[in-house]
């Protein structure tokens, strides 16, 4: 499906839609596949809108790390704006709020659905939280691109973290697995990662250490499927790490998301969303 833009972020919609966000563009689209996409003009434009996801709210969430804010859609095109410094990665956590990373402030924030924010440090600096989900143990895990270590953070603000095996991994995409572990991706090292709730860290190298995989979600066949940016490639990985590849048309894909008609969908910077069937 070609759009008009730029897509980076793409989620399943509690409407049954896709939405997904237009990152050079400062719009906001929705689409039922097979039908004609609506795009949201945001203002202001210049914020760079990224992740985005669904709310306990009954509306998409997402972040705009250029402008420093983070938005509330409603499923019919209603936009809120909170101001927060450099958020990236969003999810829904299990008290009712949502969660984020500030990539550039080393700290991982909540903000209820009326917008009250808090924020919590992590120890060091230059970690670079990025992606965030939340766990099967009632906390919110996060990768530390620079910091190359896996992060978790309780609903209560404590915060910990697990350093990678391999130098340079750089992690960006982390997921929930079918498995009740956490699975991330290294771009920097070309490897998929699972980790347990205890900490315990395994990794998959890719055939093609090059392929600089960017984004991970969990399919509804028991595998993680993710994306490789740097090779135009979608994989899917089993949970004893067995990797098929598969190619994309275009260029620069970035989020992926289980669409309502069960296949995922992918977001591709170079201009369309694209379906893979299962």
């Amino acid at each position: 499906m070609l759009i008009d833009g730029s897509p980076y972020g793409i989620t399943c919609g509690p409407d049954g839609a896709l939405w997904f966000t237009l990152v050079h563009q400062g719009r906001i689209g929705r689409v039922v596949p097979g039908a004609e996409p609506t795009l949201f003009p945001l203002d202001p434009a210049d914020g760079q809108p990224t992740v985005i996801t669904p709310g306990p709210d009954g509306a998409l969430w997402f972040t705009e790390f250029a402008g420093g804010r983070i938005r509330r859609i409603t499923v019919d095109g209603v936009v809120t704006t909170f101001d927060v410094a450099s958020p990236y990665g969003i999810a829904a956590g299990p008290d009712g709020a949502m969660w984020f990373t500030q990539l550039q402030d080393d700290r991982i924030g909540r903000i209820t659905p009326d917008g009250q924010v808090s924020s919590y440090p992590l120890p060091g600096t230059g970690a670079m939280p990025s992606a965030i989900t939340a766990g099967p143990d009632g906390a919110l895990w996060f990768t530390l691109n620079q910091g190359n270590a896996i992060g978790r953070i309780t609903t209560g603000g404590e915060a910990s973290t697990y350093p990678l095996p391999t130098p340079g991994a750089a992690p960006v995409g982390i997921s929930a697995g079918p498995d009740d572990a956490l699975w991330f991706v290294e771009i920097g090292a070309g490897q998929v990662g699972r980790i347990d709730t205890s900490g315990a860290i395994t990794e998959f190298p890719l055939p093609d250490r090059a392929a600089r995989p960017h984004a991970i979600v969990a399919g509804p066949d028991g595998a993680l499927w993710l994306t490789e940016w740097g090779a135009s490639r979608l994989a899917r990985v089993t949970t004893d790490g067995k990797i098929e590849e598969f190619p994309l048309e275009g260029a620069e894909p970035h989020g992926l998301a289980v669409g309502p008609d069960g296949a995922i969908w992918v977001a591709m910077e170079s201009g369309a969303l694209t379906r893979h069937s299962l």
